[in-house]
C-alpha cells in the first residue's frame, strides 16, 4: 500500500532513529547501505524529509542526518502524507477515481474496513515504536 519512497522514507528514518539515541549522526551512504537504496534515492527522499522538519541535517566532517526527541515521536501517518499527500485516505481499493459510501465499488465495504485499520495503525505508530523493536531484537531492517 506504500510507494517505494515512503517505505525507504520509513525506513531511513528507523535507521536515523536508532543511531541518533546513540546520539550518532549518519550520512547518506551509510543509511543508503543500511537499508539497501539507492544512494541518489535515498539522498532526494532525505531531502525532502527535512524540507519538511521531520528529519535534521546538519554540513560538515561532523555532518549528517539525526532525529531530535519530537522527530522520533513522529507518528508513520505523518510522514506517509506529508511525501504522499492524503490519497492514502481517500483512495479505492480498485483504483477509481471517485468511490464513497453512497456510491461504492464492488470492493468498497470489504476494502473500507481494511483501510480504516491501516490508517489506525499508521496514526498510532511512531518512528521510535519501531526502532525499539530492532533495538531488541524483535524485528529487523533488512536480512
Amino acid at each position: 500500500m506504500l510507494s517505494k519512497t515512503c517505505t525507504y522514507a520509513i525506513r531511513a528514518m528507523i535507521y536515523v532513529c536508532i543511531e541518533s539515541i546513540q546520539n550518532h549522526k549518519v550520512g547518506v551512504k551509510a543509511i543508503a547501505e543500511e537499508i539497501q537504496s539507492p544512494e541518489a534515492f535515498t539522498g532526494k527522499i532525505l531531502q525532502n524529509l527535512s524540507r519538511r522538519g521531520l528529519i535534521n541535517s546538519t554540513k560538515g566532517p561532523k555532518g549528517g542526518f539525526y532525529l531530535d526527541e519530537s522527530q522520533q515521536q513522529v507518528k508513520l501517518l505523518e510522514i506517509v502524507t506529508s511525501l504522499e499527500g492524503d490519497h492514502i485516505l481517500t483512495s479505492c481499493g480498485l483504483g477509481f477515481d471517485f468511490c464513497s459510501d453512497e456510491h461504492p465499488c464492488p470492493l468498497h465495504s470489504h476494502f473500507k474496513t481494511i483501510k480504516e485499520d491501516y490508517i489506525r495503525m499508521l496514526n498510532t505508530t511512531s518512528i521510535s515504536d519501531l526502532s525499539q523493536g530492532i533495538g531488541t531484537g524483535a524485528s529487523y531492517l533488512h536480512l
